[in-house]
């Protein structure tokens, strides 16, 4: 039975990583929530939104996400099999793609498709920010904070952490949970 959860955590992984260019794995977060929670039962939305904030709480890159999945998933060597799957194809379709984009460099369709993938890949992760915060807020307290927190980030050029660090006090002293 392991044997087929790492296949589908390989599928799954590698798929997704290929459609995540642009803002990283954070960009299709809600469709490895999909896979994980409703598709495969490896956890439920609340287990997948800690472990997302774990994964982001921890210092490297936004994909950890997926090894934290593989791990809950299929244990150690789904951890393995996941972040091998997320990284490999991506890693060798962007050489073979740095190579043709860097000979393209004057055609005027370059531009083109750089401006173009910038909003889908802002929508991607704006998705992503919306299911976890969906999963993570269990009442009105938690959607205040999810939305002052936004607001800090959005309209001021503060470091993100000072709201963070605020969210956090208030969970610590009980005034939200």
């Amino acid at each position: 039975m392991k044997g087929g959860i790492l296949t589908t955590l390989a599928l799954q992984c590698s798929m997704l990583a290929l459609l995540a260019f642009g803002g990283g794995i954070n960009t299709v977060v809600p469709e490895l929530q999909r896979q994980a929670v409703d598709v495969h039962h490896w956890m439920d939305a609340r287990t997948f939104s800690d472990l997302f904030a774990i994964a982001q709480a921890s210092p490297g890159p936004n994909m950890l996400i997926v090894c934290l999945v593989g791990l809950k998933a299929a244990g150690l060597a789904g951890a393995l099999v996941a972040t091998l799957a997320a990284c490999a194809p991506t890693c060798l379709l962007t050489f073979v793609v740095s190579g043709f984009w860097d000979r393209i460099r004057a055609s005027p369709w370059r531009p083109v498709v750089q401006s173009g993938v910038a909003p889908v890949a802002v929508g991607l992760i704006s998705a992503s920010a919306f299911l976890i915060s969906r999963a993570a807020d269990r009442g009105v307290g938690l959607i205040a904070v999810t939305v002052v927190t936004a607001a800090f980030c959005y309209f001021t050029k503060r470091n993100p952490l000072w709201a963070l660090g605020a969210a956090a006090v208030l969970g610590l002293t009980g005034l939200v949970n």
